[in-house]
C-alpha cells in the first residue's frame, strides 16, 4: 500500500490559468508560495518561501476561474504529479512536478482582496480523477497507531 497525499496552506502567487478542453472539461493552473519562518545561526529570522504548481480540473476548476484570485490564502488536499518533456535545445529529459488539487478552501477574511466568495463551495464538484466534493479541513483521527 502506498499514500500520495499532499496538503498545503498558503497564498495564491497569480491569478489562475483556466482552458476549457473538449467536452466542456477545464483546468485551472496557478502558483502557491507557502512560507518557513526559522532562525538562523547568526540569530536573524529567515522567511524561506517555497513554490508549488497547482493544477485543479473540472468543476473544482470552475470554481477556481471564478474566485481564486492573486494573493488568495488557500488549504489546498492533492497528491503530486511528476511530468517530463525533452528539452527542444539539449535534447535531455527534463522533469516538473505538480500538485493536482482534489480538494480546497478559502482562508482568511471574506472580502480579502475585494473579491467576494462563496460561503459554501458548491457541492458536486470533483477534481480529476479523484470524486472529492468535500471543502472541509478534515477533522484529526482520535485513535493513533501510536
Amino acid at each position: 500500500m502506498s499514500v500520495n497525499k499532499v496538503i498545503l496552506i498558503g497564498n495564491v502567487g497569480k491569478d489562475p490559468e483556466v482552458r476549457h478542453l473538449e467536452g466542456g472539461i477545464s483546468v485551472a493552473r496557478f502558483p502557491l508560495a507557502t512560507n518557513e519562518t526559522y532562525v538562523d545561526k547568526n540569530g536573524q529570522r529567515v522567511t524561506q518561501t517555497e513554490w508549488h504548481n497547482i493544477v485543479v480540473w473540472r468543476g473544482l476548476a470552475d470554481t477556481v476561474e471564478k474566485y481564486v484570485k492573486s494573493g488568495k490564502l488557500l488549504y489546498i488536499e492533492g497528491k503530486l504529479r511528476t511530468n517530463s518533456y525533452e528539452d527542444k535545445n539539449t535534447g535531455a529529459k527534463k522533469y516538473f512536478t505538480e500538485v493536482y488539487c482534489t480538494n480546497f478552501r478559502f482562508l482568511g477574511p471574506a472580502a480579502e482582496g475585494g473579491t467576494s466568495q462563496p460561503k459554501e463551495a458548491p457541492k458536486g464538484t470533483t477534481s480529476d480523477p479523484i470524486d472529492s466534493a468535500d471543502f472541509s479541513i478534515p477533522e484529526p483521527e482520535d485513535d493513533l497507531p501510536f
